[in-house]
């Protein structure tokens, strides 16, 4: 028998391979620049959402940085958008720290903290928090969030940081009171990383390596 027809069908076969893997790599490529647009649009949404609307002179996901602070950021990495004006005078600094001790996991913030050191406004990017409980911190759910904006280390007094039923301003949820606790807890770190860094969030370069934290430096 002659070899010449296993030869063409096993070439054949290997063409529809090899043509199946590449279109499989090209629809995950197509995927994953489909995604990362999608979370790049949403991101912005959510910018725009807790950042001064006028005079902003910049695009705030191209002007960013990488940090790192951990202890008050809750993440090894965490971004800092910078917001500025037309002229270039800083308007605000947008973060995304991690609440690590969500009642359910981890949830993630965006926090926006205005030039003068108030809250531009804090939104939930993710979370696991228990439906009908823990996630009515998020907007879509309830506008428990929006007390945040306009706040300060100084307004409230830093020791009134906390839930009412911890002797704070904040309230809790019923029969929630751990995740309301922890995202309090959470903003009021990344107001206090951004007094201790200053003016030098907004004079690293572009994308720079984690910011070196006081602790870290020799």
């Amino acid at each position: 028998m002659s070899k010449t027809p296993i030869l063409v069908a096993g070439f054949i076969l290997g063409a529809f391979a090899a043509g199946g893997v590449g279109l499989v790599a090209i629809t995950q490529a197509l995927t994953q620049e489909r995604i990362a647009a999608n979370e790049r649009e949403a991101t912005l949404r959510t910018l725009r959402e807790i950042i001064p609307h006028e005079d902003v002179g910049n695009d705030p996901l191209e002007d960013q940085i990488l940090v790192s602070d951990s202890e008050l950021l809750g993440s090894a990495t965490t971004r800092v958008f910078r917001v500025r004006s037309k002229g270039g005078r800083p308007l605000a600094l947008v973060l995304d720290p991690v609440v690590p001790d969500g009642y359910a996991g981890p949830i993630k913030l965006l926090v926006s903290v205005l030039a003068n050191g108030s809250l531009g406004g804090v939104r939930v990017l993710s979370d696991h928090e228990t439906p009908g409980l823990g996630d009515r911190i998020e907007l879509s759910k309830t506008n428990w969030v929006l007390d945040f904006d306009g706040k300060s280390l100084g307004n409230p007094p830093e020791d009134k940081w906390k839930v009412k039923r911890d002797g704070g301003v904040f309230d809790q949820f019923a029969g929630a009171t751990i995740t309301p606790r922890a995202v309090v807890k959470e903003v009021k770190r990344t107001l206090i990383y951004v007094r201790q860094q200053g003016a030098a969030l907004y004079e690293q370069p572009t994308k720079s390596a984690p910011m070196r934290t006081k602790e870290d430096s020799p």
